[in-house]
């Protein structure tokens, strides 16, 4: 027997709603039948404050989209860039951004982990996945001095070499924190309760996900394998040897909520075989030689994607041939998976939204640029 729908708000104030966002629930009972996204709360007008500076200005306005991924943010829009100036950068620069935002997608898929642990009542994995993250921005912060926000990636180059201590503290931190991820599987992954409240929940089967625009683990926790780095190679990815997991509906159906969780932890892996071998490779060389006085592309326009830690990110930029550009418009990742909220909650319950919303990991700064 159908009842009486109502409309229950949660949000913008919500913790598990990862950020200002407001999610209005149609539900019959506790059965969503829908769930409308409302955003606009953190709104910075980023794109167009982009027409209002230099090209190089506009870098640490990447920074704050995807706040916990600055630094893929300014790999995306560096190449960008300089796919549109037709500049080749030196070997040491292309080595160090893989490693650095190697390092920036095991750091952001930590935060997801553990809020997505703690969104489910988990707060001890989260304490200890935010230990280990400490430890990647204290080797950012003796990168360039800074631990969220980092204009570090310049275009034609980066704004310093590494330290000399960098590649003897990253070899250090790889031989730490390999174990701690046994440690997380044996404490939330298999977790009996943990499995109860994200297996078959929020089911998105490939199809669906392809249709639904999603990317990143997202799109590969429901089975498509399907990665930049490999399918549309940028930088140096061509040279270094990785697997892409995808989801295997190892304790449930493919591309739950476990999933779609379950394939972070296993890139977390991968990224640190790419940096080991990145490491064992990297080259000498200046790190500033390519950077332009005055970048000046021509008239023309580009779209550059890269591999951020939540997906397809995309930079669309138009040049009128002046010091500014005249358009710069993002593909954001974040946008593209909350817009699918809708569909993966439809017959499941409010707490249910939780999970999912928190299997989405999406961040508000980089929905509301």
């Amino acid at each position: 027997m159908k009842t009486e729908e109502m409309i229950l708000n949660m949000g913008p104030q919500h913790p598990s709603t990862h950020g200002v966002l407001r999610l209005e629930l149609v539900l019959d009972g506790e059965v969503v039948h829908d769930v409308k996204p409302h955003i606009g709360y953190l709104h910075r007008c980023m794109e167009k404050h982009c027409e209002a500076m230099t090209y190089p200005q506009v870098v640490p306005y990447t920074d704050r989209m995807d706040y916990l991924a600055a630094m893929y943010n300014n790999f995306g829009y560096v190449g960008a860039v300089e796919k549109l100036m037709d500049i080749k950068v030196p070997d040491r620069v292309e080595y160090i951004r893989v490693i650095i935002g190697e390092l920036q997608r095991i750091a952001s898929h930590l935060v997801a982990l553990g809020t997505f642990g703690l969104d489910l009542g988990a707060f001890t994995p989260f304490l200890y996945l935010f230990r280990d993250r400490e430890k990647i921005l204290d080797l950012f912060e003796e990168t360039c001095g800074a631990r969220l926000l980092y204009n570090y990636m310049w275009v034609g180059g980066l704004s310093h070499d590494i330290h000399p201590d960098f590649i003897r503290k990253t070899k250090e931190f790889i031989d730490y924190f390999r174990p701690t991820i046994v440690e997380l599987n044996n404490l939330l992954t298999y977790n009996k309760i943990f499995i109860e409240r994200t297996a078959n929940i929020g089911v998105c089967p490939a199809k669906e996900a392809v249709n639904l625009g999603l990317t990143g683990p997202n799109l590969r926790g429901s089975g498509v394998k399907f990665d930049l780095r490999k399918d549309d190679t940028y930088s140096i990815y061509n040279k270094f040897d990785f697997d892409i997991p995808v989801g295997e509906g190892g304790v449930g159906s493919v591309g739950d909520c476990w999933d779609r969780y379950f394939v972070r932890v296993q890139e977390v892996e991968q990224s640190l075989r790419i940096i080991e071998q990145a490491i064992d490779q990297i080259p000498d060389g200046n790190v500033k030689s390519e950077v332009p006085r005055r970048v000046k592309p021509p008239v023309g326009s580009i779209y550059h994607r890269v591999e951020a830690p939540k997906g397809e990110l995309g930079y669309f930029i138009v040049s009128d041939g002046s010091l500014n550009p005249a358009r710069v418009k993002v593909r954001a990742p974040s946008f593209v998976s909350l817009s699918a909220i809708g569909e993966m909650a439809k017959g499941y319950l409010v707490a249910d939204v939780v999970a999912i919303l928190g299997s989405l990991d999406i961040v508000l700064g980089e929905i509301d640029r």
